[in-house]
C-alpha cells in the first residue's frame, strides 16, 4: 500500500514539474534556460517538499540571484538553509534580500533572531520598524508582535508596568499564548507574583500546561529553592507521569546534578524566551502535519538556546513522521547521552524504527540493553518493555515484566487494566487460557469500557465454542464503543455466524471486509458466510483472494484449500 502512495506522489511531482516548465517564462526561469539549472531548481523544490534538506541545499546553492526573477526560490532557499542549521548563511542571504527590497517574513525572522542572539536589540528594533508595512499571515503577525514586544522591553529598558501595556496589544483570542507570555514576563522582571503566575498556569484544568512545570521548577531552582522545585515536579508527574522533560529534570535534582542540567533556560534571557515561543509554534505546526515549517522553527529555537536539548525530541519526531528514519536515529543517538530518561526514550524510538525497517532482532537487542541500563526502572518503563516484548512475540519474557508491574501497583492505578490485558494476551499466545481469561476479566472489572479487551476475550470464547450468547452481547457493546473498527465488526459478525444467524452475520462481515480489505482472516470469515448463504462462487473467489495475500499464514492456507473444495461445513 505504501508503494502505491509513493508512486502516486512521484506522478504528482512529475506533473508539477511539467506544468512549471511549461510556464517557466511567467515565473522568471527564462534566464536559467539551460537544462542543468532548471533541473537543479525543481530538484531542490522536490527535495524540500520531501524534507531532504541536504539535497535541497546542494541543488539551490548553485542558482545565484534566481530570487531576482523568482521569489518562490528565495522562500524555499531560506527554509532550506535554516533546516540545515545554516543560520549564519541564512542571515547573509536575508541581508542580500533586504538590500534588493525583497524581504519576507522568514527572512525577517532570521535576521531578527540573529540580532537577538547577539544582544543587538537596537538593530532588531530598527529592523522591526522597517517591516511596518509588510503583509504577514495572522500567525506570522502574532509571532512578530510578541518578538517585537520583547525586543522593545530590552531596547527601551521598560519596567514591568510599561512592558505589560505593550503586551496588552496582543489579540485576546490568543489566550493560551498570552498566559504563557505573561508568566515569562513576571519571571523576567522577577515580580512578587511570579510563583503565583507559574502555579496558576501549571494547574490550569482546561489546557495541558504540564510542560511549564519545568520552567516553574527551573525558576525555583535558580532561587536555591531546590526542595520546592522538586515538589513542583513530583506533583505534576502524578498527573503527567510520562512527561520526558519533567522526569529527566526531577531525576537530575534527585541526583544532585543541578550544575550539569540537560536543559538550561533563563527567563531573564530574551533569546531563551523567544526560543520557547518558536518551539510552541513548531509544535503546533507539527500537529497539523506541516513538518518542514515546524523544523524551521525548531532549528531557530535550537539556535537561540543551544543548551535546551529537549528541542531535539520534536525534531526527531518530525523526521519519523516523514519517514526519514536515519536522521531521526541520529538525533535519538545524540539524546541518549543526556540522561537516563532521554536514553530510555531514545532506545524505544530507535527500536521502533528498527522494527519499521524489518530489523527485529536488532530492535530487541537495543531495547534490552536500554532497559538493563536503567538504574531503577519505574512501572511505566517496565510496562513499555513488557509491551514491546509482547508485540514482538517474546511472550514468556513479556509475562515476567507485566507481572513485575502488577506487583508494584494497586488495582486503581492507570496501568493495572493495561498490564492485565497485555499479560492476558501473552498467556493466551502461549496456550495458558485459564490465566489469560482471568487477566482479561480482571482488566474489564477494573475498566469495563475497553472495547478491544472485550473483543479479544469474546472472540477467544467464540473460537473455543464457549459463552457464545454472552460473547455476542459483549461484542454488541464493543461495537457500540467502536462502531467502525474492522476487528470488532468482524468479531460481531463471527459470533452471529457461530449462532447460525447467517443473514445478520453477512451484514457485519461485509462491513468488516470493507474496513479491512487486506486482512486474511476477515476475508476468510466473509467467504464462510457467503458459502453458508448459498453464494458458493463468490465464496471461492474470496478464498482464492486470501491465498494471494502476503500475510496469510500457512495453516490458514491449508484450511482454505479444503474449503474451496467442500466449503466450511467439513471443518466445523
Amino acid at each position: 500500500m505504501s508503494k502505491f502512495f509513493k508512486l502516486n506522489k512521484l506522478i504528482l511531482q512529475t506533473f508539477f514539474l511539467y506544468i512549471f516548465i511549461l510556464i517557466n517564462s511567467s515565473i522568471g526561469l527564462e534566464r536559467y534556460n539551460d537544462g542543468v539549472s532548471i533541473s537543479n531548481y525543481f530538484s531542490g523544490v522536490i527535495s524540500l517538499q520531501d524534507n531532504k534538506y541536504k539535497n535541497s541545499y546542494e541543488f539551490f546553492k548553485t542558482l545565484e540571484n534566481l530570487e531576482d526573477k523568482h521569489t518562490i526560490y528565495s522562500k524555499s532557499y531560506i527554509e532550506t538553509l535554516v533546516n540545515n542549521s545554516k543560520i549564519n548563511e541564512a542571515f547573509r542571504y536575508s541581508n542580500k534580500l533586504k538590500k534588493k527590497g525583497m524581504s519576507f517574513f522568514f527572512s525577517d525572522i532570521v535576521t531578527i533572531s540573529k540580532f537577538i542572539k547577539n544582544g543587538n536589540f537596537n538593530k532588531a528594533n530598527n529592523y522591526f520598524n522597517s517591516t511596518e508595512n509588510r503583509k504577514y499571515t495572522p500567525l506570522q503577525d502574532l509571532i512578530s508582535q510578541i518578538i517585537f514586544s520583547w525586543v522593545k522591553i530590552e531596547e527601551s529598558k521598560l519596567n514591568y508596568n510599561e512592558a505589560l501595556e505593550v503586551f496588552e496589544l496582543i489579540n485576546p483570542k490568543y489566550k493560551n499564548i498570552k498566559n504563557i507570555n505573561n508568566v515569562f514576563l513576571n519571571c523576567y522582571f522577577d515580580t512578587a507574583n511570579t510563583e503565583t503566575q507559574f502555579k496558576n498556569l501549571v494547574d490550569d484544568k482546561n489546557t495541558d500546561f504540564s510542560r511549564y512545570a519545568f520552567f516553574y521548577a527551573n525558576y525555583l531552582l535558580k532561587k536555591d529553592l531546590t526542595k520546592k522545585a522538586s515538589l513542583v515536579l513530583s506533583e505534576k508527574l502524578t498527573d503527567a507521569p510520562r512527561n520526558l522533560l519533567l522526569n529527566q529534570f526531577y531525576l537530575d535534582i534527585q541526583q544532585n546534578k543541578t550544575n550539569h542540567l540537560k536543559n538550561n533556560f533563563d527567563c531573564k534571557n530574551v533569546s531563551n524566551i523567544i526560543a520557547e515561543l518558536f518551539y510552541i509554534t513548531a509544535n503546533a505546526l507539527s500537529t497539523q502535519g506541516i513538518y518542514s515549517q515546524s523544523n524551521f522553527y525548531i532549528n531557530l529555537s535550537k539556535y537561540l538556546n543551544q543548551n535546551f536539548f529537549s528541542y531535539n525530541t520534536l525534531l526527531a519526531e518530525n523526521f519519523v513522521m516523514v519517514e526519514d528514519f536515519q536522521k531521526a536515529k541520529k538525533i535519538y543517538f545524540l539524546l541518549k547521552k543526556f540522561g537516563e530518561y532521554y536514553s530510555w526514550h531514545s532506545s524505544k524510538q530507535i527500536a521502533f524504527l528498527n522494527i519499521e525497517e524489518s530489523k527485529d532482532d536488532e530492535a530487541i537487542r537495543i531495547l534490552k540493553i536500554g532497559y538493563r541500563n536503567l538504574n531503577s526502572p519505574n512501572v511505566f518503563q517496565s510496562y513499555d518493555f513488557a509491551n514491546f516484548l509482547k508485540n514482538n512475540e517474546k511472550f514468556k519474557e513479556a509475562i515476567k515484566y507485566y507481572t513485575k508491574v502488577l506487583k508494584s501497583i494497586s488495582k486503581t492505578h492507570e496501568l493495572y487494566p493495561k498490564a492485565k490485558d497485555g499479560r492476558g494476551i501473552a498467556y493466551e499466545q502461549i496456550g495458558d487460557w485459564t490465566k489469560a481469561e482471568k487477566d482479561f476479566l480482571d482488566s474489564l472489572e477494573a475498566k469495563p469500557d475497553q472495547a478491544y479487551v472485550i473483543n479479544y476475550l469474546a472472540y477467544s470464547w467464540i473460537e473455543k465454542g464457549i459463552n457464545i450468547e454472552k460473547s455476542l452481547k459483549m461484542l454488541e457493546e464493543a461495537n457500540r464503543l467502536k462502531s467502525n473498527d474492522g476487528y470488532i465488526t468482524d468479531s460481531l459478525g463471527w459470533a452471529l455466524y457461530k449462532l447460525k444467524k447467517y443473514d445478520k452475520a453477512k451484514e457485519y462481515l461485509k462491513k468488516a471486509v470493507q474496513l479491512m480489505p487486506l486482512d486474511p482472516i476477515v476475508n476468510d470469515h466473509f467467504a464462510d458466510i457467503l458459502w453458508m448463504n448459498g453464494e458458493k462462487l463468490q465464496a471461492r473467489y474470496y478464498w482464492k483472494y486470501v491465498l494471494s495475500l502476503e500475510d496469510t499464514k500457512i495453516d490458514l492456507k491449508k484450511n482454505i484449500m479444503k474449503k474451496i473444495l467442500d466449503g466450511p461445513v467439513s471443518l466445523n
